[in-house]
């Protein structure tokens, strides 16, 4: 056990922690996306308002949800571990710095992934708050009452305001995967020359198309598309 620990609090130890944390919530940002995107259904919700409460009564998604919090912020507690090692080791530079020809996403990571810590924060308060202790009122689908949590996110995304920090926290999302879904490959040592193409290019598809995705719903329901 001793060396275990010794391991995950080593410099290597804690990168592959990031990686594998990094890797599960990437899976988790495209379940969570193929449910919202049932907002964009024009049924007055019943999709997404069924879709959220499987989710939220299921014991299997309920284990995975708390096993979710826990790797983001493990995930964010490393991050910032290895952020302080990295200035102390390359003089202030920053986390992940190879050098000056480094894209920018990569001399920015802390950056963003406080942007994105922010906005999980505020997320989970607007909205996994409200369904958990907000008094959702209900809605009746074949005999069966569901928490009408399409209505919730409906008064959010008719915020201007609200829609464009969205879209901005999306596009930090997506830098911040535009390095760590390839670096996370090249951490767990499953890069190759055969391969890398595949790889490079899958992570910078989903960086792009997913935070886009995400983005879209609160356009399309505050612009009533």
């Amino acid at each position: 056990m001793k060396w275990l620990i010794e391991f995950f609090t080593s410099t290597l130890g804690r990168k592959l922690l990031m990686a594998l944390t990094g890797l599960f919530l990437i899976l988790f940002l495209a379940v969570h996306l193929a449910g919202n995107l049932q907002l964009l259904k024009h049924d007055e919700g019943r999709a997404f308002n069924v879709y959220a409460e499987f989710m939220s009564t299921n014991p299997v998604i309920q284990l995975i949800s708390k096993g979710n919090f826990f790797f983001i912020l493990l995930h964010a507690g490393v991050s910032l571990g290895l952020t302080i090692h990295n200035r102390k080791a390359r003089g202030l530079q920053g986390y992940a710095v190879s050098g000056k020809s480094s894209i920018w996403s990569s001399r920015n990571m802390g950056i963003l992934g406080t942007v994105i810590l922010v906005f999980i924060v505020i997320h989970l308060k607007d909205f996994w708050a409200q369904m958990h202790w907000g008094g959702i009122p209900t809605v009746s689908y074949d005999g069966k009452e569901y928490r009408d949590l399409s209505a919730l996110v409906a008064v959010w995304f008719d915020k201007g305001w609200y829609v464009a920090l969205y879209c901005f926290c999306m596009t930090a999302i997506g830098f911040h995967l535009w390095h760590g879904f390839i670096s996370a490959f090249q951490t767990l040592g499953l890069n190759h020359p055969k391969y890398n193409p595949l790889i490079h290019f899958v992570g910078k598809a989903f960086a792009i198309v997913v935070p886009a995705l995400f983005a879209w719903i609160p356009l399309a329901m505050y612009f009533k598309i």
